[in-house]
Order: structure tokens, then sequence, then C-alpha cells
């Protein structure tokens, strides 16, 4: 009886000793695991920031003395498949001369899409596919540059036309500039 006593007590050791390795190996995993999510996450910030700063300096050189706004978008013209996700950049200057007063200006982004032009799409729809940034403001003494973006999200149904929008900007309440830019749905 002695015999069993001792032979049991040492598979319960066993069982505890291996029960801590199994602890000991899933905790190095899990901690492994971490460091690589984290590594890959600060890579991906890091290249995301890269090309922020990137588009715009592409902007800042975009403009000329008297440009008060433009868009990084060649032909301002922009592919988007249905289903996708969008960004148009473009910059706001303020181009006042004799002032050092910081003015307000605000953006709206709109819809000029005639229904006609797209199977019955109307401009209340087409701006439903604006994420973000329809509308913005920012305070910018003479010679600052604002730079943003307005993010669409096109719909798997969308029709395969082409969607106008104007970029509108107000200095203090008045009409500073406008331009415009197409969403081609392919």
């Amino acid at each position: 009886m002695a015999i069993r006593k001792i032979s049991s007590r040492k598979g319960a050791i066993e069982l505890s000793v291996g029960t801590i390795i199994i602890v000991v190996l899933a905790m190095m995993m899990l901690i492994l695991g971490i460091v690589l999510i984290r590594q890959i996450f600060k890579g991906s910030i890091y290249n995301v920031n890269t090309l922020n700063d990137k588009v715009r300096s592409e902007i800042g050189e975009l403009f000329t003395e008297e440009s008060r706004i433009v868009i990084y978008l060649a032909g301002n013209k922009a592919e988007v498949g249905q289903g996708e996700s969008w960004g148009i950049a473009y910059g706001i200057k303020n181009v006042e001369r004799g002032s050092a007063q910081a003015a307000r200006f605000t953006w709206t982004v709109k819809s000029t899409l005639d229904p006609a032009d797209c199977r019955g799409l109307t401009p209340a729809k087409a701006e439903s596919w604006i994420r973000a940034r329809k509308i913005g403001s920012v305070m910018l003494a003479p010679g600052q540059t604002h730079v943003t973006n307005v993010l669409f999200d096109i719909p798997e149904d969308a029709p395969l036309c082409i969607v106008s929008f104007d970029i509108e900007v107000r200095k203090d309440n008045e009409v500073y500039t406008t331009t415009f830019f197409d969403l081609d749905i392919k």
C-alpha cells in the first residue's frame, strides 16, 4: 500500500510539471504574438504617416502664387470601383496680401450631378456616399495652407457613370473659390 501512495504522488508531480511547462510555453507564444502584432501596426502607422507627408508635400508644390485651391488628382477625375472606399486630397491657401489677420475658411463638398446623366441617381444620394469631411472649417493666416481630404464609400449598387462634385470654399462667409472633381464609377 505504501508503494501505491508514492507512485500516485509521482504522477501528480509529473502532471503539475507538464501543466506548468504548457502554461509557460503558452505565455511565451502570447507575448511573441503581441510583440509581432505591435511591430506590424507600428510599421503600418509609419507608412501611412509617410504617405500623408508626401501627399501634403505634393499638394504644396501644386500651388502657384495665386492658386487658392488645388486638388491632388490627375485631370480632376478619379476612377473608383463599386464597393470601394476612396479619398480625394486637396489644399486651400490664404492668398490675401497686405494683412496679417487670420481668416476663417469653411468648405462644403456637394454633388452637382444631373439625375438624367446617371440613371436617376440624385445629388442627395451621391452626397450620402461621403463618409467624412463633407464640410469643414479652419483658421488660416495669409500665406498658410491647409491640406485635407474628402472620403467616399461607393456602394456595391452604385450606377456605372460619372458623378460630379464641387468644393466650395468660403472666407469669412463670402465665396472665396470653387473647384470640381469627378468620380468615374467603374
